[in-house]
């Protein structure tokens, strides 16, 4: 049957499939979560650098950490499909293979200090400024998870910078279906980091603020205690 002058060419069943497995498969899968890797590594390096001054830039450290959320959510929601459908057997995932044997060991444990860094660090903003045993977590999640995401960013670096912004390039190779919706996936969540970020900016104010009187009523404290000490000696001397 041949095509009307003018009409476009109808594209065969088999290929619109093909395009959707590369849509929502394996390469489709390494685009997006390269793309939120891309970001993700801007900005939990930023985050990192509020680390060594926290006592001047403890307001931009919470709002960052408040703004990362959906980001890291929609990451680990990424490498958990792929985790899913390689141990459930889909053959294009299973085709692709694994990641190397050691950056699968180190997986788990990559997740479960990211998932204790940020819970912690909400909790402490939920629960109070006091800090305890929530900031001491807060700081062992952080040194471990420090050391886990160097190895990661070593592991996959190059290939986050090469293929991260192709979805933003114009004439990226290889052409790889469901741009739209993975754009529009990360634009959401880096929308909803921000909202998420700016809803709670009271809240991050009153815990700082309740911080800045908790820590000036402890020294307070430590200083009555030192002069009460110093007193009877004084008067001791004196007299």
């Amino acid at each position: 049957m041949t095509e009307k002058p003018g009409s476009a060419p109808r594209e065969s069943p088999q290929r619109s499939w093909r395009a959707v497995v590369r849509a929502w498969g394996p390469p489709g899968n390494e685009r997006l979560t390269t793309s939120v890797g891309l970001v993700l590594l801007a900005l939990l390096a930023v985050e990192t650098l509020t680390t060594l001054s926290l006592h001047s830039y403890l307001p931009v450290h919470i709002f960052l950490g408040l703004l990362l959320l959906p980001p890291l959510a929609l990451k680990l929601a990424s490498t958990g499909w792929r985790f899913v459908r390689y141990y459930t057997g889909n053959e294009p995932y299973r085709l692709e293979g694994p990641p190397r044997l050691p950056l699968r060991l180190l997986a788990p444990l990559l997740v479960a200090s990211t998932l204790s860094l940020f819970g912690s660090g909400v909790a402490l903003i939920v629960v109070g400024h006091g800090g305890g045993l929530l900031l001491g977590l807060h700081a062992v999640s952080f040194g471990v998870w420090g050391m886990l995401m160097i190895v990661h960013v070593l592991a996959y670096l190059s290939r986050t910078l090469r293929v991260g912004s192709a979805d933003w390039r114009r004439r990226a190779e290889p052409a790889v279906g469901g741009v739209r919706s993975r754009r529009a996936a990360l634009s959401g969540v880096l929308l909803a980091g921000v909202i998420v970020a700016l809803a709670t900016y009271p809240a991050q104010r009153s815990w700082l603020s309740h911080r800045r009187e908790h820590r000036h009523n402890e020294g307070l404290a430590r200083s009555g205690g030192r002069n009460a000490t110093t007193a009877p000696r004084r008067s001791g001397i004196l007299a």
